[in-house]
């Protein structure tokens, strides 16, 4: 593992721990060139999912730009970011579980927007609206009036 400080090459682990979540290990190591200290995280390798975007053509999952996404539905808003990457997680996780390797843009823009109905239905209204592309404000208030109705219907 390569210093960040002097770029030398060898370092000793200090301390190893579990994330939170458990998915990574945190190891807080120092060089034995310049003995700075420096955090890494070691994450199981897995078999990439491949994203089929509305024009067909394909790409790598990026969890950092599902994470973007939700960061910009959820600005000004009550949500941590700390949320916010348990919810990329579960996405990422549900992801790597299926048989297929490939899977629609439009399935992950649904898990999206199903996790965020329930953390905050602003955020939810906001993803919605660029994820689904409102034609006009007819279809923006068809989305709202379902919000509203499963709200109501989950009172009762």
């Amino acid at each position: 593992m390569k210093c960040p400080y002097c770029n030398y090459e060898e370092s000793k682990v200090i301390d190893s721990r579990p994330t939170d979540e458990g998915e990574r290990i945190r190891r807080r190591r120092e060089c034995l060139k310049c003995g700075k200290r420096f955090t890494t995280y070691e994450v199981v390798e897995t078999v990439p999912v491949v994203v089929i975007k509305k024009d067909l053509s394909r790409e790598t999952f990026d969890r950092n730009k599902l994470l973007n996404g939700l960061l910009r539905a959820c600005e000004k808003r009550p949500v941590s970011l700390d949320r916010l990457e348990r919810v990329v997680d579960e996405i990422q996780n549900s992801l790597q579980n299926r048989l297929e390797r490939e899977v629609p843009s439009s399935k992950i823009g649904e898990y999206a927007m199903d996790k965020l109905k329930e953390i905050d239905e602003v955020a939810y209204v906001r993803f919605a609206s660029v994820y689904r592309q409102f034609k006009d404000i007819h279809s923006f208030m068809e989305e709202l009036s379902r919000l509203i109705q499963t709200k109501n219907s989950a009172k009762e």
